[in-house]
């Protein structure tokens, strides 16, 4: 009865919106040339909004399976003009000359009706646990269970949520705060859930932690973006065909498909970790054999209309909202403070409402279908916080709708055929500073090529163009269109000149020096041969932290400001430039070194020990990628029942062992995964010196 009475309910307030816009639209009506009675016009109200959500729930699933090919920000649009479409056809079925409405009014009155009716049902629903359910269900795509069905499992699942980029302090104190920013997560702490840190390798952005928790081994992944001087290419975690690479050499490597092999879902990520089920995932975009269930999960979101507008105007209100806090912060005259105009509010929509919504509607699927393991990545505040400040009001707003969507996802295991447990982490997390180029007036690379003699602008005697901000968002939302990679090649990524020129790169405040015609890695000595310049002038830079060159008699060498630091021997002359960068930091740059595809140059921005800031070589308020302040520490929130080591969690190649240990045995230890058996081989000496 409940069921029938809020249907019934739906049903009027649909109807009396029609019939308003009835009155107030001019070029909309409900009556017959003649004019009708006011009971007429309400009959033929009824009559059009009943035929309109009729079509609406039998119809629209049929459209979008068919229309799962249209790039996703396409589909966003199209939803518009379908549902005015349906309410053409729904107009049609009402008595003979009762309503005409042009095509553009059918769509404004189609999104006005379904927005009405999501927002009645929403209200009449929030204390109905059981039409809470259906509503989850439905929205998941979940189907009815058939004879011969396997048995539903009663161990439990689990299900790995990442908020990108949130740093472990910045979350201890979201969920200390009075009162707390997460107020869902807050509930969790110290009761069912502990809450401990862990330290990145020195490649701390998603590519490297994301890859190593998924597949067991980021080996080979020296920073974000990386040039390798055998195809002239430039690698980029984040690009379809970069992560398809990286994922291939890493199952190469460890000799196991990955985390989620058995029985897994990937939503959001940029690797499957061997998930037959993925959906939003980089690895698997480009490739057109798998182009459908890539984008999966945007059919079991957008197969609901009113899910589509909800969507639909949060993203206006996204763009709102960061027009409206850019433009405060420049009142403010915040510092640091970074461009943020042209496409860069779209940009922020799409990640932070989008890709949130469709990645949490594909999680609950998979709880409501039972699968083992879910992973997902909620990029949201890494996106604002690189643009704001990883402290910024902007940044704590982001915290609190991330708490709305952990808790949907809570509350949706209520209605799973199975219990889940749910395992909250973060990637890495953000420093906070000055640009290097605001700071100091000039680029990384206009320093470098001032160091080898070179016109500090290039060939073209111009100023380099800064990165654009948004560069993640920019490419998933380029991903999600369909449209072809850039900056493959070196000249391609703002590395123009000739083969002799250096190419510089830059990772949040890590930066890569390649020279394309040494062949191999540059030697400390080949490098002062041909530049005796460049290395004392990165060296003197108050911005440059230290620098990591490979010498053919001393092995590593890190160079800095008074002093080195050789990392074969541990010898430290004159001031060690790695102690600004606390414990560890000696052992991450010696394992990086051994990357067969680390740069000639390493250089990493100078740290304030005190402030924990860094200079960012890229145009970000808020950066990750290399050594220094918080970026390093990111968090992990783990059900009380689940043991952790009792040494430290250091490196994300420590985070798969330990949740391969939960998923295969939950009472016992964690160790690495057995099956892995070249991962146990070539991992073995790199893990005792890393540790």
């Amino acid at each position: 009865m409940r069921t029938v009475g809020r249907v019934l309910a739906v049903w009027v307030v649909a109807s009396a919106t029609l019939a308003v816009l009835a009155a107030v639209l001019p070029d909309f009506t409900l009556e017959a040339p003649g004019g009708d009675s006011p009971t007429q016009v309400a009959v033929t109200a009824g009559l059009g909004a009943g035929a309109f959500g009729v079509l609406s729930a039998l119809v629209w699933p049929l459209l979008v399976r068919a229309l799962l090919l249209v790039p996703a920000l396409v589909l966003g649009a199209l939803v518009f003009f379908l549902n005015g479409s349906l309410l053409l056809v729904a107009l049609s079925l009402t008595p003979h000359g009762r309503s005409e409405v042009t095509p553009a009014t059918a769509v404004v009155i189609a999104a006005v009706m379904s927005a009405a009716s999501s927002a009645t049902s929403t209200a009449l629903a929030v204390r109905d646990d059981a039409a809470y359910g259906r509503r989850l269900a439905r929205l998941a795509g979940r189907r009815r269970r058939h004879v011969g069905d396997p048995p539903l499992p009663t161990t439990p699942g689990t299900v790995f949520l990442q908020l990108d980029g949130v740093g472990h302090d910045v979350l201890r104190d979201a969920l200390t705060a009075r009162p707390p920013a997460m107020p869902t997560v807050a509930s969790w702490l110290d009761r069912t859930h502990h809450l401990v840190g862990w330290r990145t390798d020195w490649s701390s952005q998603t590519g490297a932690s994301q890859l190593a928790i998924l597949h067991g081994s980021n080996h080979d992944v020296p920073a974000f973006r990386w040039y390798e001087k055998e195809t002239g290419q430039v690698m980029v975690c984040n690009r379809p065909s970069s992560a398809a690479e990286l994922e291939r050499r890493a199952v190469r490597r460890t000799g196991c498909g990955g985390l989620l092999a058995d029985d897994g879902a990937s939503r959001g990520n940029l690797f499957t970790g061997g998930a037959e089920q993925s959906a939003l995932v980089m690895s698997v975009a480009a490739q057109r054999a798998k182009f459908t269930r890539s984008r999966s999960g945007y059919f079991a979101y957008f197969s609901d209309p009113a899910n589509a507008v909800r969507t639909a105007w949060s993203f206006a209100a996204e763009v709102g909202r960061e027009i409206g806090e850019s433009t405060a912060a420049r009142l403010r005259r915040d510092r640091p403070r970074i461009k943020r105009g042209g496409l860069y509010p779209l940009l922020r929509a799409f990640a932070t409402v989008v890709e949130r919504d469709v990645a949490v509607a594909a999680v609950v699927g998979d709880m409501l279908a039972g699968r083992t393991a879910v992973y997902a990545d909620l990029v949201a505040y890494d996106e604002v916080a690189h643009h704001s400040g990883p402290r910024s009001r902007d940044a704590r707003k982001v915290l609190a709708r991330l708490d709305r969507s952990v808790r949907l996802i809570a509350d949706s295991a209520r209605y799973a055929p199975r219990p889940y447990r749910i395992v909250l982490l973060s990637d890495h997390g953000q420093s906070a500073g000055e640009t290097f180029e605001g700071a100091y007036g000039t680029g990384l690379r206009e320093l470098v090529r001032t160091g080898c003699g070179l016109p500090a602008h290039g060939r073209s005697g111009r100023r380099t163009e800064r990165r654009r901000g948004g560069a993640e968002a920019r490419t998933a939302a380029r991903t999600a269109l369909r449209r072809p990679e850039r900056g493959r090649r070196a000249e391609e990524a703002e590395c123009e000149g000739p083969p002799s020129d250096p190419v510089v790169l830059a990772s949040g405040n890590l930066g890569l020096v390649a020279f394309p015609d040494i062949a191999g890695r540059a030697t400390l000595e080949e490098l002062e041969r041909r530049c005796p310049d460049l290395l004392p002038t990165l060296t003197a830079h108050p911005g440059i932290g230290f620098v990591l060159v490979r010498s053919a008699v001393r092995g590593p060498v890190v160079l800095g400001r008074g002093g080195a630091h050789d990392l074969a021997t541990g010898r430290v002359t004159g001031a060690d430039p790695l102690a600004p960068f606390g414990p560890g930091a000696a052992a991450a740059v010696l394992r990086t070194d051994g990357f067969p595809h680390t740069a000639d140059l390493m250089v990493n921005s100078a740290c304030d020990q005190a402030a924990g800031t860094v200079h960012a070589f890229e145009e970000q308020a808020g950066s990750h990628g290399g050594l220094g302040g918080p970026q390093t520490h990111p968090f992990l929130l783990h059900p009380v029942e689940l043991p952790l080591p009792t040494a430290p969690l250091v490196g994300a190649q420590a985070l798969h062992q330990l949740f391969h240990g939960w998923l295969t045995a939950p009472d016992r230890p964690s160790g690495p995964d057995p099956r892995c058996d070249r991962q146990l081989m070539v991992d073995d000496e790199e893990a005792s010196t890393y540790s």
